[in-house]
């Protein structure tokens, strides 16, 4: 897995390092029992400062996506509360809807997107 941080981004690292490990699950790059690099390496590979790698894997571990073992580190491991997903979905959902209400994108153009989007992590579990 190569993960890539945008220095010049707003988005916080931890939270730039949380998402490409989620679309690595959703792309089947990364797989469940799958053990990921441990705090120190990652942050040596990357170039950042441990602490944002053990933030990024702590909210991984909240988030039901990561588990932590003493001797083996931050293994994949879907543990799935879907009322907590959709419920968290719904309010991520509220805000990038309204942005696209406020760019006058249509409904049609949204479902088309999430449609291409959905069906390219369907087709990687094939």
């Amino acid at each position: 897995m190569i993960i890539e941080i945008d220095f010049q981004s707003d988005e916080a690292i931890y939270l730039q390092l949380r998402n490409q490990i989620i679309l690595g699950i959703a792309t089947a790059v990364i797989h469940e029992g799958d053990t990921l690099p441990s705090v120190r390496q990652l942050a040596d590979d990357i170039g950042i400062n441990m602490h944002t790698v053990n933030k990024a894997y702590s909210v991984l571990r909240q988030e039901g996506f990561v588990s932590i073992d003493r001797r083996r580190g931050a293994i994949i491991s879907l543990e799935v509360d879907k009322q907590q997903v959709l419920d968290e979905m719904e309010k991520n959902l509220r805000v990038v809807l309204a942005k696209a209400s406020c760019k006058n994108i249509s409904r049609e153009e949204i479902h088309r997107l999430v449609d291409e989007i959905f069906l390219g992590y369907e087709t990687q579990e094939d």
